[in-house]
């Protein structure tokens, strides 16, 4: 609730709008310049911190000590993890705004509490990562917690890197280049859509009451195909942007741009390809999801082998 009201505040004052006549289709921001864009990004990073951190967060808090059937490691640090989240996260939209007209202190400010959210951001890393002690057997043989453990190990790895590009060095090199849309897309397919999917594979049989999926093997081919997707779209984007951004930057000996801006397109030509290779997979393993669920709804259950076979027993020779 805390959640969907803040995202919904933080939205009315993003577009506040003061109109030119009572009738006119007319009308200005209720703030300019500078200032319009501190509250964009007041805006901008607290929908990231509000909607897709904090919400799913309840989805992982819920889903993940249900499927593994353990109870959460540490309720304690679930509440410290909350608080500290909400309080850190509504002053670190400056760090979008580095190297711009917004105060320097106040980009000083958004940087240094996005350092610190890295604290409570592994903190919850850590306690869902940790509500599998005593069951981690159980990944080999239910695809379903493999993409509700997977989706926090990505929740880990996106919550380290926005930190570090917060820092005016390293923003330096990666601000505007393809580097930000990996590490957007880490969190967004990685952890948003990975805690999803799992959500949903274990809600339609409780939904429509049925016993279990229709197959775990189409679960584990989703799996397999969307991670492989993933990976292929993050890493060229991350070389992608390191190289843009080092192109952008790259002087000759008379002191002129030594790269055109058509020269850096044409440079990531190829990692724009393995991007686009890893969104068809990631989009053909939610397609195998779609039927899995729609053959789940209708009842059938397919009569499979089981895909995880345990390890062979040495074989014990005569004395």
């Amino acid at each position: 609730m805390g959640f969907i009201l803040t995202v919904a505040i933080l939205h009315i004052g993003n577009n506040v709008k003061i109109p030119v006549s009572l009738f006119g289709m007319k009308s200005y921001t209720f703030v300019s310049g500078v200032q319009s864009a501190m509250l964009q990004w007041w805006y901008g990073h607290n929908a990231v911190g509000f909607f897709l951190t904090a919400g799913f967060l309840g989805i992982m808090y819920y889903f993940v000590p249900k499927r593994a059937e353990r109870p959460v490691y540490s309720y304690r640090l679930s509440i410290v993890h909350f608080w500290t989240l909400i309080f850190l996260y509504i002053w670190a939209g400056p760090h979008h705004l580095h190297y711009t007209s917004l105060p320097d202190w106040a980009q000083t400010l958004g940087m240094t509490f996005s350092v610190m959210l890295w604290m409570p951001s592994w903190g919850g890393m850590i306690n869902g990562i940790m509500t599998l002690s005593g069951a981690w057997d159980k990944l080999r043989t239910d695809p379903v917690l493999r993409f509700l453990v997977t989706s926090v190990a990505f929740y880990g790895m996106s919550t380290f890197e926005g930190p570090l590009m917060s820092v005016k060095p390293v923003n330096a090199l990666s601000h505007y280049t393809d580097w930000t849309v990996g590490h957007v897309h880490s969190g967004a397919l990685g952890w948003v859509a990975f805690i999803s999917f799992g959500a949903i594979y274990y809600l339609v049989p409780v939904l429509w009451k049925r016993s279990q999926l229709y197959s775990l093997r189409l679960v584990s081919y989703h799996f397999w195909t969307a991670t492989i997707g993933i990976v292929l779209y993050i890493t060229a984007m991350w070389v992608s942007g390191i190289m843009q951004g080092l192109m952008w930057r790259a002087y000759d000996n008379l002191g002129f741009l030594q790269y055109s801006f058509v020269e850096t397109v044409a440079a990531m030509h190829p990692f724009y390809v393995i991007r686009a290779m890893g969104g068809v997979l990631f989009v053909t393993g939610a397609l195998i999801m779609v039927y899995n669920l729609w053959r789940t709804a209708k009842g059938d259950v397919r009569i499979e082998k089981p895909y995880v076979t345990t390890p062979h027993k040495a074989t014990v020779g005569a004395a």
